[in-house]
């Protein structure tokens, strides 16, 4: 009985030095691989502007996740809008476009938004000014695209400050 315990910790123990001798081995090809690599990498792949294109168009429709059980109504703003033309693209009525694209973040808090009707956090950001809420609409703020993702003009985006203003007050 005394000889099988003697013999299995041996083996135990060869066996635990063959398998760090081999992690060990491994570690070694892959950071010996790695720093060949290097050099072929930076060189066909980080300075080529067609492969950080391709890399951006293949990673962009990851960039927004939809989670489970949550309302992910907003990734449906999040995507570029289809170009028709000027006049075809922009709402009649502020009301209009809000419902149309701000309403889809601006509804439920998604990415951050502050809601409609929530004056604590409408609050400091109508105390700024409407210059201010402009800028940001116009420019783009926090995880909003510059003019919510649209290609309104600036005229058309200040109304629908102006309109979300109105709603909050």
């Amino acid at each position: 009985m005394s000889q099988s315990k003697s013999s299995d910790s041996q083996f135990f123990n060869s066996f635990s030095m063959v398998l760090g001798i081999l992690i060990f081995f491994a570690i070694l090809l892959f950071a010996f691989a790695r720093s060949i690599g290097a050099h072929t990498q930076e060189h066909n792949v980080l300075q080529d502007p067609l492969a950080m294109e391709n890399v951006g168009k293949n990673t962009e429709p990851f960039a927004h996740v939809a989670i489970a059980g949550q309302d992910n109504s907003a990734l449906a703003a999040l995507t570029k809008p289809a170009v028709a033309g000027p006049a075809a693209s922009v709402p009649a009525t502020p009301e209009a476009a809000f419902q149309a694209v701000c309403s889809a973040c601006h509804s439920s808090g998604v990415n951050g938004a502050p809601k409609i009707g929530d004056h604590a956090a409408w609050g400091p950001r109508i105390a700024q000014g409407k210059e201010t809420l402009y800028k940001d609409a116009i420019g783009g703020k926090g995880n909003m695209p510059p003019k919510g993702g649209t290609t309104w003009p600036d005229d058309t985006v200040r109304k629908v400050v102006d309109y979300m203003v109105s709603l909050n007050k």
